[in-house]
């Protein structure tokens, strides 16, 4: 077959095939197509131009975010629940040369220590009870994209180890299984703890700790940046009016007034 060629009819010519051929042309053709309207959308949806903010502090952090995209280097973004981590971790992504692959996140606060190992590396079939297929982890699913590993900071020291061996080395091994499996992904962490104390404290790698900081975020709280109130609260008014059909075209200055004084 030429390059770029969709399929082949042989010889003698069947009408019957010929018109499967090409229906099955035309759909591949149309779901190309959906694809790219939906990546379009994603880039439309997570570019650093729709964040909404106001505040010297955000302006700030878009700025190191926005150098960041073109970048390889690993980056924690650290913040309370709450603060849009996994937006700004999306906007870089989307607004990088990796934006056409997978962007995969893993909440490692969310799973034990069995069940987040084998989530991030995958496992073989008969690995442990339960097992009953062949598994992809989030690493190989992410491969050639950016994987986002939410509350970083509850990974268990065991898969700490096995977490810095794929960032030095690029490679690893599902649980159960001795083939070598190399990817290519840059890694966005975030957390809400202080890593600094659990290093000096024994519970989190100082290793890992650095590899995973080559570029710092800190998102501050909304409380230490008011000025971003006002422009959040018109954005969802105008977001929920519109999903609901509702008219709605601000809040009162009472209710403002609490908002802005709310800690």
């Amino acid at each position: 077959m030429k390059e770029n060629a969709f399929d082949f009819i042989t010889k003698p010519i069947m009408l019957d095939d010929l018109e499967i051929t090409i229906n099955k042309a035309l759909e591949r053709k149309r779901l190309i197509s959906e694809n790219k309207e939906l990546r379009e959308k994603l880039y439309d949806k997570y570019r650093f131009e729709g964040i909404i903010y106001q505040s010297p502090e955000m302006e700030e952090i878009l700025n190191i975010a926005g150098r960041s995209a073109n970048s390889k280097a690993s980056i924690l973004i650290f913040g309370e629940s709450g603060t849009g981590k996994e937006l700004i971790a999306k906007a870089i992504h989307y607004a990088s040369p990796r934006r056409d692959q997978p962007f995969v996140v893993v909440n490692c606060a969310a799973l034990n220590e069995n069940l987040l190992e084998s989530g991030l590396f995958g496992h073989e079939k008969g690995a442990f009870t339960g097992a009953d297929r062949q598994r992809k982890g989030r690493f190989e699913q992410a491969n050639g994209g950016t994987i986002f590993l939410d509350e970083v900071g509850d990974i268990p020291l065991a898969t700490q180890v096995k977490l810095l061996r794929v960032i030095q080395e690029r490679k690893f091994e599902r649980v159960g299984g001795n083939q070598t499996i190399e990817v290519d992904v840059r890694i966005i962490s975030a957390t809400n703890k202080d890593l600094d104390k659990m290093v000096n404290d024994g519970t989190f790698r100082l290793d890992l700790y650095y590899r995973l900081n080559v570029i710092s975020i800190k998102i501050p709280p909304l409380r230490e940046r008011r000025t971003d109130i006002l422009p959040l609260v018109n954005h969802f008014i105008k977001k929920f009016s519109s999903e609901n059909n509702k008219d709605i075209e601000g809040i009162s200055k009472e209710a403002m007034d609490i908002l802005l004084k709310y800690d």
